[in-house]
Formats: C-alpha cells, sequence, structure tokens
C-alpha cells in the first residue's frame, strides 16, 4: 500500500533533509508530500527549530519567469526560496527510492486577495471581505492556478498534490451573530460577476439567488432566527428557494473545468495530479468529530463534482479527520461510489490528536481505509505532530 509523509520545508531546515528522511524511512512510509507551495499560518511546531512557526503566503522555489511573466497574478516567494531547499529533497528522495509530491496551496492565498481584491469572492452583499479565497471563476485565478501547477511539476516531483482547488467554506475571525449553518454557507457564495455569468450561461437566474441569499442573511443579521439544521439540498431548497440551490450547484462547473485545465498542466510537465478534497477538513478539522453526513455527500458545498472529477484526475485525497474507524471507512466508500474505480484514492489520516490517541487506533483507520477502497493512505504532518505521535505510523503501516 502506497503511503507518504506530509513535510513542511520548515522541518527540512530545522532537521536537515537526509535526517528528517531517515526518520520517514523508519516510519514506513515510501514518500513525502512536500509544502511546495503554502499559505499563511501560525503552527505550533512542537520539535521544529522554533516552537511556534509563522508560515507566509508564496512558493519555496524562483517562478519561472516562463510561465508568469505575462500574467497579473504571480506567486509571493518564500524566504530562502533562492537556495532551491527542493532539490535535494528531490536528489535525497532519489538516492532512497522514495516518492517526492509536490503539495500546492492553489486558491487559499492572502497576500495575493489582498494586493488585488477583486479576484477574491465577493458575496451576496457585493463584499471583498475573504481576501485569502480567491474566487476559481475569475479568469486571472484560473490562469495563475494553471501557471502554479506547471512551475510544481517542474520542481522534479512525481505528483502534485492539489489543496484549495475549489470554492472554500465560510469562515471569519469573529462572529458575535447566532448564523445557523444554512446561513453561513448561503453567506459564503460567490456572486462576484465572473461567477454569475457562469451561472447565467447554466440557465439559473443568478439575481434571483443573490438577492434571495441578501435577504436571508441581511435577515439573521438583524435579529430572525437563525436556520435550524445541517445544509442539504433539499432543506436549502425550503429555506432560500430553488434559484439559489441551483446557482450553489452550477458552481461546480468552474471547479471542474478549472482541475481539468490544472490536470492538463500537470501531466504535460511530465507529473500527475492528486485533487485533494477538503471537505473532511471542514468536517473534522478541529475535533475529530463530523457531523453526520458523510464528506463524498457534502462536498457539493465547494463547488466538487465527484462523478465528473472521478473522469478527469489519475489520484484524488480524501481527508480523513475523524476519530472513529469507521466514520473513515465510511467516509471512503462514499467517495469511491462517487469517483468510480479508476482514480487512485488517498486517504490522509492524521496520526495525532485531535484524531488519533493510540497507535492501535491509528492502525484500525488504516485498515478500515484500505479494507473501504483505499489504495494508498498517507500523514499529516511532520512538523505539527510530537514524535510520539508519529512513530505510530510504524505500527499503523507494519
Amino acid at each position: 500500500m502506497d503511503s507518504a509523509l506530509y513535510v513542511f520545508v520548515e522541518d527540512l531546515r530545522a532537521e536537515g533533509v537526509r535526517g528528517l528522511l531517515d526518520r520517514a524511512s523508519a516510519y514506513g512510509v515510501r514518500g513525502v508530500a512536500v509544502a511546495a507551495a503554502y499559505h499563511q499560518a501560525r503552527d505550533v511546531t512542537p520539535h521544529g527549530a522554533s516552537r511556534l512557526t509563522l508560515r507566509r503566503d508564496g512558493v519555496h522555489f524562483p517562478p519561472p519567469d516562463d510561465l508568469f511573466g505575462g500574467l497579473r497574478l504571480a506567486p509571493p516567494v518564500q524566504p530562502g526560496a533562492e537556495d532551491r531547499p527542493l532539490d535535494e529533497l528531490r536528489r535525497a528522495c532519489a538516492d532512497r527510492g522514495m516518492r517526492l509530491h509536490g503539495w500546492t496551496v492553489f486558491l487559499r492565498n492572502a497576500t495575493l486577495g489582498l494586493a488585488c481584491p477583486d479576484v477574491t469572492v465577493e458575496n451576496c452583499f457585493g463584499d471583498h471581505g475573504s481576501p485569502a479565497d480567491l474566487c476559481p471563476s475569475h479568469p486571472d485565478v484560473r490562469a495563475y492556478a494553471v501557471a502554479l501547477a506547471r512551475a510544481v511539476a517542474r520542481q522534479g516531483v512525481d505528483t502534485v498534490v492539489a489543496e484549495s482547488l475549489h470554492f472554500g467554506p465560510f469562515t471569519c475571525e469573529r462572529c458575535l451573530v447566532a448564523l445557523g449553518p444554512m446561513d453561513a454557507f448561503l453567506f459564503g457564495l460567490c456572486f462576484c460577476a465572473h461567477c454569475m455569468r457562469r451561472a447565467a450561461d447554466l440557465g439559473v437566474n443568478a439575481e434571483v439567488a443573490r438577492q434571495e441569499c441578501a435577504r436571508i442573511v441581511a435577515g439573521v443579521l438583524d435579529g430572525d432566527p437563525p436556520a435550524e439544521g445541517e445544509v442539504t439540498r433539499a432543506a436549502l431548497t425550503a429555506y432560500a428557494g430553488p434559484e439559489a440551490v441551483a446557482y450553489a450547484r452550477a458552481r461546480s462547473e468552474s471547479v471542474t473545468s478549472l482541475v481539468g485545465e490544472v490536470a492538463a498542466a500537470v501531466t504535460a510537465e511530465g507529473a500527475r495530479l492528486t485533487f485533494t478534497d477538503a471537505t473532511g477538513a471542514v468536517k473534522g478539522q478541529t475535533h475529530g468529530l463530523p457531523s453526520a453526513g458523510l464528506a463524498a455527500h457534502d462536498s457539493w458545498q465547494l463547488g466538487i463534482d465527484l462523478v465528473a472529477l472521478g473522469d478527469l484526475v489519475p489520484s484524488f485525497a480524501v481527508l480523513g479527520y475523524a476519530r472513529d474507524p469507521v466514520r473513515v471507512a465510511d467516509d471512503v466508500a462514499a467517495y469511491r461510489r462517487s469517483v468510480g474505480k479508476n482514480p487512485e484514492l488517498r486517504v490522509v489520516l492524521r496520526p495525532g490528536a485531535p484524531d488519533t490517541d493510540s497507535a492501535d487506533r491509528l492502525a484500525a483507520k488504516v485498515r478500515a481505509a484500505r479494507t473501504a477502497g483505499a489504495g494508498a493512505v498517507d500523514f499529516s504532518a511532520y512538523g505539527l505532530a510530537p514524535f510520539d505521535a508519529l512513530g505510530r505510523i510504524t505500527e499503523a503501516l507494519a
């Protein structure tokens, strides 16, 4: 069974490339997925060079001029990128017979969003209030994503692991209004001119959808009771009307077509694409206790059409952020039914808190994922987990 360990470039600098790969090999993984292009974050790093690591938006290699020279958007460059840390990692992986994956965050980039607000999602009130969320319908964003995919593939990776290559969920730093899940979903829909035009081309009355979303969300912000219950198409139709639901579903055209372009670009550079669906993180990121709806059934909320993507991408990654091995198995089985038999199905597990409290539990989740149809199990992430949690990988893969 194939496997990989997710790592950060900061981990390589803290422990040395060869020292880190020695540990990864001892855990039994067959490769590493390095964060070649990442986003802003503040992470507790228990065995890092610093115990609290501040990460920036951008790439850990010099962006090729021929790819970004004529584009409006170009990736910020991380400190130390001129040293080409990925080159040493590629050579060291080759020496050990390990696969190298290029972990790439595509449409989450606050640096670009603050510099060019018009390329970010625009809510039903016309606000560009989510600078980290680049809109996959915007032509400049799409051109940037294709160029970034080519650039990472050129680093000599076997696969480009695409994170955030879809719409994101609604998030904010502070909200003292009791928004229900459906209210938050409507608040997070993008109504930029490009999204509305694409929806209209599919026969959706986009303006009616925008007006209904604005009416409902404004009512809750003004004191109306929030909607109860989880987001489902049936519940959303009853709450916001059929045009709002049709508009939400139409977003999958933007995502599917963009993923197709990115996959073709990666293939042209001699690598292959692994598409990552973040729904499992949306549901279980903070606690490992996802709500009842399976991730595969809720991925449409991020504009992901699993059936369509199953025919487009050679590899699919899902985030098994759940404590219960049975839940992991159920999620994996649902994804396998949706994407079909052809794509490789990889499951990303966390070896420590909040999902995993023992080697036995991690081993049970690995077995559950394999039995349910996964062909690979990966582990996230080296720099975030204590060494005792990382040590559980060895037994889980044995």
